[in-house]
């Protein structure tokens, strides 16, 4: 049972990861029918930027490591905020890049133009930070929290906190604000959109930015669990697809059900055999595909003949 209770808690923290991103999928999906495939590398700069900003507030280079006692409440939540805003202004880059040349047109040229910028923006992190990881302590301290007998990092309680906060806000703001009204106004028909006076592109610009800013969120909160690194965000991102794919691509709910179920599953598998783990999680992608194409609270769409 002890052992249960740490997986489950690993998994909460995980799938709350693959949430955030699952999300960003499902909103950009939303909007362009189009996806980032370089979204992984958007955990990159989230993590190293807000590490290294944290960093030169100790009075060290941009690369080396922090102790426990330089990284303060205060100044990971600041460090957070940069970063996620910068990660997001990125987003508007991708944009502008790698997916308006395409948006409307046929084939699939966004598909490489989304990994290429991805691969550029790794790249040049690799040229600024180096292939070293970065160790990161957590703002709430290393020791461990005993819940039931179960050792729980305070870092996976932060991180599960934080990201249902923010996908409860979110969500809110999607159903419930004028901004919401008009995303989903452009996902359903982007010209009858335009027609009543919604600005398509600036809607269009704003999911990206969301999109990349929950993925650089995402890169600093799972910071201390990983560490930093210029190769963090590959497998993530995978596992956060699959958890949209899971969940339902359609549904901003249904990404969120995803990623933690996903979270979960892999945790609550690794205490069987950890090997198992990736064949669990894509078996589980295969079954849910079969039996429900549109994802487990996607919407089923209907073409008339």
């Amino acid at each position: 049972m002890t052992a249960f209770l740490q997986a489950l808690a690993s998994g909460l923290a995980l799938g709350a990861i693959y949430g955030l991103i699952a999300l960003g999928f499902n909103i950009t999906y939303a909007t362009t029918k189009t996806f980032n495939f370089g979204q992984g590398a958007f955990l990159v700069p989230g993590s190293l930027v807000g590490v290294s900003l944290l960093l030169l507030a100790a009075g060290k280079p941009h690369f080396g490591n922090l102790t426990q006692a330089e990284m303060t409440m205060t100044a990971y939540v600041l460090a957070t905020i940069a970063s996620v805003v910068m990660v997001g202004a990125i987003g508007i880059a991708l944009y502008y890049c790698a997916i308006k040349p395409f948006v409307g047109a046929g084939g699939l040229n966004w598909v490489l133009s989304t990994i290429g910028f991805g691969i550029i923006m790794q790249n040049t992190a690799l040229a600024i930070w180096g292939p070293a990881s970065i160790a990161v302590p957590s703002p709430l301290g290393s020791d461990v929290w005993r819940v039931a007998g179960a050792g729980i990092r305070p870092q996976e309680v932060l991180i599960a906190v934080v990201a249902v906060a923010v996908m409860v806000g979110l969500d809110i703001v999607l159903r419930k604000t004028r901004f919401g009204k008009a995303l989903r106004a452009v996902a359903f028909n982007p010209q009858a959109a335009a027609i009543v006076g919604i600005n398509v592109e600036t809607i269009v610009i704003l999911a990206f930015v969301i999109s990349s800013a929950l993925a650089g969120l995402a890169g600093i909160l799972i910071a201390p669990i990983t560490t930093a690194s210029v190769f963090i965000g590959l497998g993530i991102a995978l596992k956060a697809f699959s958890a949209a794919i899971v969940g339902g691509l359609t549904s901003p709910r249904g990404c969120m059900l995803g990623g933690f179920l996903l979270g979960i599953v892999e945790a609550l598998v690794g205490l069987w055999r950890a090997e198992m783990r990736e064949i669990t999680i894509f078996l589980l992608i295969v079954i849910v595909l079969v039996v429900r194409p549109s994802g487990l609270m996607g919407a089923r769409s209907v073409e008339k003949i």
